[in-house]
């Protein structure tokens, strides 16, 4: 198992699943669109939920390596070799990248929050933390049991464009 020192910062690069970033930013700029369209378009708000798209989905590609290295679903992987099944980074390490990337989701959210006084954004949020986590995380991951699309598609679709 690698230690702390041997962790490269391409070791996270690669971890973090860049590829699958599009997937946060299109909702967002579909929902920018859609503002600008009625007149309510400001760039701060734009970034924040950028932002919080973003690192939602760091944040579960870090969740998801992590729960599925301790699994071991990750064991026989077909496919780019992930940080906690690969045994490049200790499980806890990947666990704590997950929720920084949902802390930092969280921080630029209660900013918007703030900026804007939509409290139930607040819930709101939650519940795409806890959708990101539960996808392969806990006890009975929802992922497992083939409802990973449907969530993927409330929380990608209307909720992050709506959102926005």
């Amino acid at each position: 198992m690698a230690g702390v020192s041997q962790v490269s910062p391409s070791d996270w690069i690669q971890g973090a699943r860049l590829r699958t970033l599009p997937l946060a930013i299109a909702p967002v700029v579909l929902g920018v669109s859609s503002a600008i369209l009625a007149g309510a378009w400001n760039l701060g708000l734009a970034f924040l939920a950028l932002v919080v798209a973003l690192a939602l989905q760091i944040g579960v590609n870090f969740a998801n390596d992590y729960s599925d290295g301790i699994r071991g679903t990750d064991d026989v992987r077909v496919g780019p070799a992930r940080l906690t099944g690969s045994g490049r980074v200790k499980p806890e390490l990947v666990k704590r990248a997950a929720w920084i990337a949902f802390a930092l989701a969280g921080v630029a959210g209660v900013i918007v929050v703030v900026l804007t006084a939509q409290w139930e954004l607040l819930l709101i949020g939650a519940a795409a933390i806890a959708a990101a986590w539960f996808y392969t995380g806990g006890a009975s991951p929802y992922g497992y049991r083939g409802l990973g699309e449907i969530v993927v598609f409330v929380f990608f679709g209307p909720v992050a464009t709506v959102g926005t």
